[in-house]
């Protein structure tokens, strides 16, 4: 990120989304006691999958947090496939479906 003092900026939120595409980018620093962190990220790292935040020092302040792997994955590829098969459906039928 190019945010000056990003992380006085992410200590404000109460939800925070991080999908920035570098492993374990955001520490327990930038996060403010109690929120709830989605970790969009997936990056390898040594031959694991890490996302974008430093998950075992981060879930000690967050009130939730979403782990990388098996976190927003899962749903993230069941609306892709629900999209798709919308956009096909109005393709082949026409947009009043």
């Amino acid at each position: 990120s190019r945010t000056q003092d990003l992380a006085a900026v992410t200590r404000e939120a109460d939800l925070l989304v991080a999908a920035v595409g570098r492993p374990r980018f955001v520490t327990a620093g930038m996060v403010r006691e109690g929120a709830v962190v989605v970790d969009v990220g997936t990056n390898r790292v040594d031959g694991k999958l890490v996302g974008d935040v430093d998950f075992e020092a981060v879930r000690e302040r967050a009130g939730a947090i979403t782990p990388v792997p098996g976190g927003v994955g899962p749903m993230t590829i069941a609306t892709l496939m629900e999209n798709t098969f919308a956009a096909a459906r109005r393709q082949a039928c026409g947009p009043s479906l």
